[in-house]
């Protein structure tokens, strides 16, 4: 397995080890020991999978207090996979990450707590899965807009498909008061 930073540093990414033949492949998708002696040292205590259609996009959620950190990966289609750093006082607040995640490339990536996350599938559909360090809190539950100017994330798609609260979410600058702070 081979785990690396991005450009901002505490979002990982991950390519396990795969075993492949004729009949198809194998990959852990997590192993604590394995990922802890690599350097990602978490617990996590939910596992998700979502299926979205071309072009949805879903995001950019945050969770604040009880901030999640994800292990995310594709099990089937492509998404292009987005983290921002949305802790107030950190050297890269507002800087963002965006990377393919598919069934193709197997890679993961680690979204630590304090980043919002989202993913616009970029193939027909995608299953999309991931692992979170904390419950999912829907009184702790925060959106930023996808398209907020200031972020400036270069999404694939002009016009996503989204949900009620993805397409009225508020600008980043409008939630400062919801948002962790960074802790050096």
């Amino acid at each position: 397995m081979l785990l690396t930073s991005t450009d901002l540093p505490d979002v990982l990414l991950i390519m396990p080890q795969v075993f492949g033949d004729n009949r198809g492949y194998f990959m852990e998708t997590w192993n604590q020991i394995r990922y802890a002696a690599a350097g990602l040292d978490v617990d996590f205590v939910q596992s998700n999978v979502s299926k979205s259609e071309m072009g949805s996009l879903r995001g950019l959620h945050f969770q604040f207090p009880n901030p999640q950190g994800k292990l995310v990966y594709v099990l089937q289609g492509e998404v292009y996979d987005v983290a921002v750093d949305v802790r107030v006082g950190s050297p890269h607040f507002g800087k963002w990450v965006g990377l393919i995640l598919s069934e193709k490339n197997r890679h993961q990536l680690y979204i630590p707590p304090g980043f919002a996350h989202g993913f616009c599938v970029t193939s027909g559909s995608a299953l999309f899965a991931y692992h979170c360090t904390t419950p999912y809190d829907p009184d702790a539950d925060g959106v930023i807009a996808w398209d907020d100017p200031e972020l400036g994330i270069d999404w694939p798609v002009e016009e996503p498909v989204l949900s009620d609260k993805d397409a009225t979410a508020p600008k980043l600058k409008d939630l400062l008061d919801r948002l962790p702070s960074y802790e050096g």
